[in-house]
């Protein structure tokens, strides 16, 4: 079974809510909600991954510097195993807009259970919850 290594971002804003993304139709678990983020490209680092993507989502520019790894997700899927690294960040540039998802909500870690997240994403809401 293939590993695939994810990179994602909880984003937080002075008022302690983290942004979450709604996937989109047509895309493997639509309509669920994650943290921003995507794959890790051969010889890339989590970091520079996040900086990407952060970018082509959301149309913000992340410091390397910023980014504050905190915890990981490891979960099997049918086809693949997942193993994501969950970063955090405080400090950004531009304004959020979702280029890819559907939606995009600021959200209180202890009302993620209102959101329904991918089975990998879910633990990492739980950390996030105990520890913002």
């Amino acid at each position: 079974m293939p590993i695939v290594l994810v990179a994602a971002c909880a984003l937080v804003d002075t008022d302690g809510r983290v942004l979450i993304c709604k996937r989109p139709a047509g895309k493997h678990l639509a309509g669920l909600w994650e943290f921003p983020g995507g794959k890790v490209e051969a010889g890339e680092t989590p970091e520079a991954c996040l900086i990407r993507e952060l970018n082509e989502e959301l149309g913000i520019t992340v410091a390397q510097a910023c980014l504050a790894p905190f915890v990981f997700a490891s979960h099997t899927y049918e086809s693949f195993h997942l193993l994501m690294p969950l970063y955090l960040c405080r400090r950004w540039e531009g304004l959020l807009m979702a280029h890819e998802h559907e939606a995009l909500t600021w959200v209180k870690p202890v009302n993620f259970d209102d959101y329904p997240m991918p089975p990998a994403d879910a633990p990492l809401a739980a950390w996030l919850r105990d520890l913002i």
